[in-house]
């Protein structure tokens, strides 16, 4: 089996990645195009599709097993590209191996089961991250910052208008816009406020044209901590003058609005005499390449990202909350979907050590909805 080397301190940090679909050649390729990390492993079903993709982005030398207790390497971390349902299942096993671990989003199909892994985490004493790669976007991180300098906030918006033709598995799904896409806006709002949303009204809907056969479409309103409203308005069979895939956003704070398209440069207009300066592009490692640069530099020196297993958990609490708003046509509490996720996260048998850290947990607390 795959043993934990124990040190990241000098040298690249070697990583063996789990899953070798599309998803995970690019991460294969992302892997090879950063020189702090070295791919060692890769573990997939298929080993002839596993080989092919290593040597197609030029890991050659990487080790091929169909498991990770097939593979025969010294690594300092796993990267989780499986399908969603194995999320927690790999990421235990990587964890209780004593391996930190950098998952695809999302951290698992339900919150109860998100706070199982975020146990597994403390239990095994090791990192557990969530890729929520359009954190990561330059333009992004400028918005945020110009953002910042406006003053309260009192509302956030989001547009998000798409028409994919994806075929397969989406196209059946129940909740396709919400339960697939959704989180990606969810928890960029979250990253934006720097605070956490208590409550949602949500309406789900499938216009007459649409080729999916669950609800495409959704408008839902989040209330923060701090009474900042954020309105998502989202449509996956939008033909048309579509947004960015990264939404059309608007803040409107007490100094002015700012905007953002999603890809270019945002745009701020204040009410008083101060010249708006765009903050410089921070010309950073973008999307999945940098998901993994900061999971580099937290392995390096030893703390946790803002979108650690348990603080990831809201962002999915979200898109669960606002599921059940659209079918009980009222306003969900997230508190209400953490506690009811916790008791069933303990009921469930997870095994004695994860069991032990969920009993501890005050749980709202541990997910950062108390105080």
């Amino acid at each position: 089996m795959a043993t934990a080397q124990g040190s990241t301190g000098h040298g690249p940090i070697k990583i063996i990645q789990i899953g070798a679909g599309s998803m995970g050649r690019g991460w294969l390729r992302t892997i090879a195009d950063n020189p702090d990390v070295e791919l060692v492993g890769l573990v997939d079903l298929d080993p002839d599709l596993a080989r092919r993709a290593a040597d197609e982005a030029g890991h050659q030398q990487a080790v091929i097993a169909t498991s990770l207790d097939a593979l025969d390497v010294s690594a300092d971390a796993v990267i989780n590209v499986t399908i969603p349902e194995a999320h927690a299942s790999t990421s235990q096993q990587a964890l209780f191996a004593g391996l930190p671990v950098l998952c695809e989003k999302p951290i698992a199909p339900t919150v109860a089961g998100g706070l199982a892994m975020a146990a597994a985490a403390e239990a095994s004493g090791r990192l557990l991250m969530i890729s929520q790669s359009r954190r990561y976007v330059n333009s992004f991180t400028q918005y945020r910052q110009l953002v910042g300098d406006l003053g309260r906030i009192g509302t956030v918006t989001c547009d998000f208008f798409k028409a994919p033709h994806f075929g397969g598995f989406r196209d059946a799904m129940e909740h396709p816009l919400l339960v697939d896409m959704a989180i990606h806006t969810f928890d960029a709002s979250r990253a934006l406020l720097g605070n956490n949303p208590v409550s949602v009204y949500c309406e789900e809907y499938n216009p007459s044209w649409s080729w999916y056969d669950g609800d495409a479409a959704a408008n839902a309103i989040f209330t923060f901590a701090d009474g900042t409203r954020f309105g998502y308005h989202g449509s996956w069979c939008a033909p048309g003058q579509e947004t960015s895939w990264n939404g059309n956003w608007r803040v409107s704070a007490e100094a002015g609005s700012a905007a953002w398209d999603g890809d270019h440069e945002p745009t701020a207009e204040r009410i008083d005499d101060h010249e708006v300066k765009i903050p410089p592009s921070p010309q950073t490692p973008e999307y999945i390449a940098g998901s993994l640069v900061e999971f580099v530099d937290h392995l390096r020196n030893g703390t946790r990202p803002d979108t650690h297993a348990a603080a990831n958990v809201l962002s999915l609490a979200m898109v669960e909350a606002a599921v059940r708003s659209a079918s009980v046509k009222q306003p969900v509490q997230i508190a209400d979907v953490i506690t009811a996720a916790h008791r069933q996260a303990t009921a469930d048998d997870h095994g004695p050590r994860i069991h032990a850290v969920l009993e501890s947990w005050d749980v709202l607390e541990v997910v950062g909805l108390s105080g």
